[in-house]
């Protein structure tokens, strides 16, 4: 499924649903509680018509790589992921196109997304480190993508589309810089990924505009902005991207440990639908 048939438009806007802490996890405030608070977020969105959603355990930093976690986490996070579904199929009301729903499993756990997105129903899964080891602000991590791909269609879910991230943001990538950003985005075709995506070096930057063009220029693959996006430079990157992936902006204040404000989401929904209107595809 290409990632336009997905989303059923041109530049959908994705907003982050992260939900609380994991079991284990200083701060997990038990299944109920954490639920209640995913379905205040996951509401707001849906009352500010985002097109899509990506659900994410970022509140578990600092996190672990997906060899060090229990099983409590893929149980969490299905358990939350499965009742988002149900909110989202039930707020669609029937419609032929219910509201794509994906999932990041961190650090670097995307077999675990795999595994969480096949048994809640979710249409796309985030995934890092997809094609070169790099180092992280969580250790070090190698390459991803062979090993997902096999484990994903090892569980049948080869219709699970796999968006991944070139020099993943909170990471040092000196073993790769003799590699630009267009020489991995060119690999990621070959390594079987369903959509590039560019972000800044951290949480809530956005990225160089240069980077952006460079990546399209490289790779056939539809291209994702991943992080800094607002409504005041949604107008600039608008034309250099396939999709957008925010979070910190429509949070209170900006900062991603905030609430969901749905008059943040509204607005940017807004400015997104009316330049779909004056560049339609």
């Amino acid at each position: 499924m290409a990632a336009k048939e997905l989303f059923g438009l041109a530049r959908p806007v994705i907003g982050m649903l992260h939900v609380p802490p994991s079991p284990g996890v200083p701060g997990f405030p038990g299944i109920q509680a954490a639920t209640e608070k995913m379905r205040l977020d996951l509401q707001a969105y849906l009352r500010a018509g985002v097109d899509a959603l990506l659900l994410e355990n970022m509140h578990d930093f600092p996190c672990v790589a997906e060899r060090e976690m229990g099983p409590e986490v893929a149980a969490y996070l299905t358990r939350l992921a499965v009742e988002a579904r149900r909110l989202c199929d039930e707020a669609a009301g029937g419609a032929a196109r219910p509201l794509p729903l994906g999932v990041q499993v961190l650090f670097a756990a995307s077999r675990t997304a795999v595994a969480v997105a096949q048994a809640a129903g979710l249409q796309f899964v985030r995934a890092e480190a997809w094609t070169h080891a790099h180092i992280s602000d969580k250790g070090i991590v190698e390459a991803q993508g062979g090993r997902v791909k096999r484990y994903q269609h090892h569980i049948g879910a080869d219709g699970i589309l796999v968006l991944t991230d070139i020099k993943k943001k909170h990471a040092s990538h000196a073993w790769t810089a003799d590699l630009s950003l267009a020489d991995v985005a060119e690999l990621l075709e070959m390594h079987r990924s369903d959509g590039a995506i560019v972000t800044g070096t951290v949480t809530g930057r956005p990225p160089r505009r240069e980077d952006l063009e460079a990546v399209r220029a490289a790779t056939r693959l539809p291209v994702i902005v991943g992080s800094g996006v607002t409504e005041e430079n949604l107008a600039e990157y608008f034309p250099l991207a396939d999709a957008f992936i925010v979070g910190s902006h429509f949070k209170r204040e900006g900062h991603w440990e905030a609430r969901v404000e749905p008059e943040r989401v509204r607005a940017f929904m807004d400015a997104a639908r009316a330049l779909r209107r004056a560049a339609p595809d």
